[in-house]
């Protein structure tokens, strides 16, 4: 019988599993435009489009198609002086066929009027798309009437234009905004986590939960080795729960037994179980196993070492063990795993 993942941890190991093995209903793909403006701000689009992209290498199948548009030329000028190759020009992007639209804006993009802009992002929500703004990009949103009666996140430097030009708009002192069909952001740090929200609401919070684990794991003050962001920013988190996660994560090569960990944290066995079911979704003997094998793939991506050296840096008393586990959980033999990861780099 095929094992899977059952802890945090598969949120970690989800983009090397088999995709047949992922959970989830077949998803159609979504096709999301960012119109990038002359001087639009790099960090606040490449925040947005990580998002999605990633999503999609933990998805089965692709979620989104990400289509960069230009202005009147196919090279925009970022904030960074960085140039941009788009896919095509605004002029001859086929709205009517979009699921989001997203403006690009920054610090330095001029806020005027623009009748081909309004006229595709009113053709784009007359056909169902979803319209967004990045830092002041919603302004454009506003000018073609399509933000009266929504909430909207917009830098703080631009609110009180907004107010004065667009009384009907509701500006929010939110970092980002969905409010029904429209989203927003208020400057280049919060892209990422308004479109995080957008994959939540489409995807659910598994797949969030995943890409999180990939883009958010340097968020802490330090930065561990096998890293679970939902367990790692929780505040509320038991400190015997905590002491017995980080005796795992020091001890992969030398496993412990479980009953030496319940006495080096101080409460029996039994605590100790239903703290790890409570918070990790696991026993603590599956958890450490899923630790190890996860160590184990992070090695055979980044080293040359030998599987038997692999199998004992990640607590395995034989390399046919190793191989049983690795192929159990990932689907696929582990030096296979290495071949197949070494050729997509």
């Amino acid at each position: 019988m095929r094992s899977s993942f059952e802890s945090l941890l598969k949120n970690k190991n989800m983009a090397h599993l088999d995709r047949n093995l992922r959970s989830g209903p077949a998803m159609p793909k979504r096709r999301v435009a960012f119109v990038l403006l002359d001087n639009f701000s790099m960090m606040a689009f490449t925040g947005a489009v990580d998002a999605l992209v990633t999503a999609n290498l933990m998805s089965p199948t692709p979620l989104y198609e990400v289509l960069v548009v230009g202005g009147a030329d196919a090279v925009v000028v970022s904030d960074l002086g960085i140039a941009i190759s788009a896919g095509c020009r605004l002029v001859d992007l086929d709205e009517k066929r979009l699921d989001m639209l997203v403006m690009c804006g920054g610090f330095r993009v001029r806020l005027q009027a623009d009748p081909l802009i309004r006229s595709k992002l009113r053709s784009a929500e007359a056909a169902g798309a979803m319209l967004g703004g990045l830092w002041n990009g919603a302004y454009f949103l506003a000018e073609a009437g399509l933000l009266d009666g929504y909430e909207c996140a917009f830098h703080p430097d631009g609110r009180a234009m907004m107010a004065e030009l667009f009384p009907k708009v509701k500006l929010s002192s939110h970092s980002h905004v969905l409010d029904r069909e429209r989203i927003s952001c208020a400057g280049a740090n919060s892209s990422l986590g308004m479109m995080l929200e957008v994959v939540r609401r489409s995807c659910g919070e598994q797949l969030v939960c995943a890409i999180e684990e990939v883009l958010s794991c340097d968020k802490m003050q330090e930065v561990m080795d096998v890293s679970v962001v939902a367990v790692d920013y929780d505040p509320t988190l038991p400190q015997a729960l905590k002491v017995a996660l980080e005796l795992m994560h020091n001890n992969i090569d030398e496993p412990l037994v479980v009953d030496e960990i319940a006495t080096c944290v101080g409460i029996s066995r039994r605590q100790l179980e239903r703290l790890f079911c409570r918070h990790v979704n696991a026993t603590p003997s599956r958890y450490y196993l899923e630790l190890r094998l996860t160590r184990a793939r992070q090695l055979l991506q980044q080293t040359n070492k030998s599987l038997a050296d692999i199998a004992v840096a990640s607590g395995f008393v034989s390399i046919s063990h190793f191989r049983r586990c690795f192929r159990e959980f990932f689907d696929i033999a582990p030096g296979r795993f290495r071949t197949t990861s070494q050729a997509r780099r």
